[in-house]
């Protein structure tokens, strides 16, 4: 007898491969079925429907993300080199990808639109985690005297994010490192006019 746990886990995983490099409407059940050896009816004794797979598989890709880049921020001893460490983790998208097909925020982004409301939802709950992430270590570089008091938390996120997601968008069209490396040197210049000289 199988441990629904595992199966559950090895569902998660083939459907999230499936999911980043196809799609998530390109890909069927019986592609899932097919990569993972398990019948239509052990994935819906564990997923409802398929919309309730794709939301999960989404927060597991996620979630696998997060766990990255939170071991390379941990490394860090300072606000400024966490938040260096967020945009070289987001240059790996390009060059070894820590997830096969790329950044799931950014593939689900483009292809949730108005047929997805299930995953455009929980696409803008995790990019609201990224966010908060992001806002956090500011505020934490403030408290330690790293970063400096008039910074807008909201505004430097947000265009951390974007300029990060855009930059990824555009190396993977031109196959090229080009635009990721470009926006990196902005981005770290923008984390160094905001630390705190001491």
């Amino acid at each position: 007898m199988r441990n629904p746990t595992e199966t559950k886990g090895a569902i998660l995983h083939h459907a999230g491969g499936l999911f980043n490099v196809q799609g998530y409407r390109a890909t069927s059940i019986s592609h899932i079925t097919d990569a993972t050896g398990f019948t239509k009816g052990a994935i819906y004794r564990h997923f409802k429907s398929k919309e309730k797979l794709e939301e999960q598989t989404l927060v597991h890709l996620t979630e696998v993300m997060f766990e990255k880049m939170r071991a390379e921020i941990k490394q860090k001893a300072n606000a400024v080199d966490k938040l260096k460490a967020i945009v070289h983790f987001f240059e790996s998208y390009v060059t070894k990808p820590p997830i096969k097909g790329g950044c799931p925020l950014l593939n689900v982004a483009i292809e949730a639109d108005d047929q997805s409301p299930h995953l455009r939802k929980k696409a803008n709950l995790i990019l609201d985690v990224l966010k908060q992430s992001i806002v956090t270590l500011l505020t934490n570089g403030q408290k330690f005297g790293q970063i400096k008091k008039e910074i807008d938390h909201e505004y430097f996120a947000t265009v951390m994010i974007a300029s990060l997601e855009g930059a990824i968008m555009m190396s993977k069209l031109s196959k090229s490192n080009r635009d990721i490396q470009i926006v990196i040197t902005h981005l770290e210049k923008m984390i160094d006019e905001v630390a705190e000289k001491n």
